[in-house]
């Protein structure tokens, strides 16, 4: 079964649903610097997960064909996924053990927080595992990992389908203050990092060249 198509309609949607505004319906406060650039480095971090994530998606739609061109994307993806990890953790730990009080006053829903947020993180990391273990061993351990990878996908699509629901308009306009001449202070700093987190994963990506992935492509269109 392919999720790609399923996927991309997910995120059109948020797109479309974005105005909504459907998790930030408050007034927001003055809040710790801390609190807003971490929130303007995951936005940043976000957006190029984005474009890579409808690129993996694109990938999908045509396997077995572009299984290679799959493996590539994966390898790129792992730096930014472990920045916007890294960035959503610093938040996280902040938030739960007393830090930045302000940040609490912008914090999403219950919902998002207990629910969406940790089957995104979840599925993320089942989809990552289970994708390098495929990649490296093929079906050697069985082929559990595949369905392992499956099941992850689907889920990923469904929590990042609502996480980007939720946050789309608020990281959007983030962003685009990162990117302006006029920038906040430490944009540069920032968007180097994420910079920094594509040009890892391209080099991730061109590592992997090297090796021949002995997983059987005909599987993948299984």
């Amino acid at each position: 079964m392919k999720f790609a198509t399923v996927f991309l309609v997910l995120f059109v949607v948020a797109a479309a649903l974005a105005p909504l505004d459907v998790v930030h319906l408050y007034r927001r406060r003055e809040r710790d610097p801390s609190v807003d650039q971490n929130e303007r480095l995951t936005a940043l971090a976000g957006a190029s997960l984005y474009v890579l994530l409808v690129a993996i998606a694109l990938t999908i739609v045509q396997l077995p064909e572009q299984l290679p061109l799959h493996y590539l994307v994966g390898f790129l993806l792992i730096p930014p996924v472990a920045l916007k990890l890294a960035s959503t953790g610093y938040r996280f730990t902040r938030y739960y053990l007393g830090g930045a009080v302000e940040g609490r006053a912008d914090a999403p829903p219950a919902l998002f927080r207990f629910i969406v947020a940790p089957l995104l993180v979840a599925s993320t990391l089942v989809v990552f595992a289970s994708g390098l273990e495929l990649w490296a061993f093929g079906l050697a351990y069985g082929r559990e990992w595949m369905t392992a990878h499956t099941v992850g996908a689907v889920v990923l699509v469904l929590s990042s389908g609502a996480h980007v629901t939720g946050h789309l308009r608020r990281s959007a306009a983030a962003v685009i203050e990162e990117l302006r001449a006029s920038a906040p202070h430490g944009a540069s700093i920032r968007r180097s990092i994420v910079i920094g987190s594509l040009v890892l994963g391209l080099a991730l990506a061109l590592a992997s060249l090297l090796y021949a992935s002995p997983f059987p492509p005909n599987a993948a269109g299984a």
